[in-house]
């Protein structure tokens, strides 16, 4: 599918897209097992994540700071009301209208990095803005998820919910496992995880610096969801831009680039398996 859709002039993405809805479960014929794919998605999207931030410093980041920051927040703040607003004209209630607005403000990191890639924009200084933004996003939405059941509860009038002082204080601790976790990786992993690197890589065996890398990445990001409430995708680019600078830097992205693009492939058709096509009929 993806190979048909480039004869035809358009993204592979859609032909990846197409394949899900084909082995999905509501299309006839052979049925994908689609909780299998979004695991495998859920490492392409680590694996996507950590090539992008061997590719960045702390500098780039920072460089970028002051547009990526107010911005990612003004535009996920307007995309929200509006989402809500166009909810509430489509007779929604409150809460689905809040849902539908935190969806529509968050862009797809997976589709937008590998745009980027296609078109050889991610070192620009156009790229390095919507990294940063993305990172933003990514760290916004963790707190939204937070918070999103009380406010949707609130919403339709649920006096059921948690009370506001303790959303907060589990506001607070969340945003502070996030710091903590930050500040690790910058103080601590820039110091050890180049080192440990260094290290493999003496011992002059190929897989040996593949398989370590690749350890790092998943290893990384699962601490970041398991033990700091982060998600997967920051942990993973983190992981990469505390190695980026070392001199094995580029070796690591070249070897885990063909793993990369597999798995990222394998997110896009589970996207797809989640489709089913008699909605556009429904409604």
């Amino acid at each position: 599918f993806g190979a048909a859709a480039q004869r035809l002039r358009i993204s592979p993405l859609v032909g990846y897209l197409i394949a899900g809805v084909a082995v999905g479960p509501f299309t006839p014929g052979f049925v994908g097992d689609a909780d299998l794919a979004m695991q495998f998605s859920e490492i392409g999207v680590i694996l996507l994540m950590f090539g992008v931030g061997l590719k960045f410093s702390l500098a780039d980041l920072w460089a970028v700071r002051g547009v990526a920051l107010p911005g990612a927040l003004v535009q996920m703040t307007a995309a929200t009301l509006l989402g809500y607003g166009v909810g509430a004209l489509m007779g929604l209630g409150a809460a689905e209208s809040i849902m539908l607005g935190f969806s529509l403000s968050v862009a797809s990191t997976v589709v937008l990095l590998r745009a980027l890639e296609d078109r050889h924009m991610v070192k620009t200084e156009n790229g390095r803005i919507c990294v940063g933004w993305l990172v933003i996003e990514d760290i916004a939405i963790v707190l939204a998820i937070v918070l999103l059941p009380t406010l949707a509860g609130f919403a339709n009038g649920d006096s059921g919910g948690l009370p506001l002082t303790a959303v907060l204080s589990t506001l607070a601790v969340t945003i502070g496992k996030i710091g903590v976790f930050v500040a690790l990786m910058l103080f601590v992993g820039a110091r050890f995880f180049p080192w440990l690197i260094v290290q493999i890589a003496h011992l002059k065996s190929r897989e040996l610096m593949s398989l370590g890398a690749l350890t790092l990445a998943l290893g990384i990001a699962w601490v970041a969801y398991e033990l700091f409430d982060a998600s997967f995708a920051l942990g993973a680019f983190l992981a990469g831009v505390v190695l980026n600078g070392s001199k094995f830097t580029h070796k690591i992205a070249e070897d885990s680039l063909p793993l990369r693009d597999t798995f990222a492939v394998l997110f896009f058709v589970s996207v797809g398996m989640l489709f089913d096509p008699m909605t556009l009929v429904r409604e």
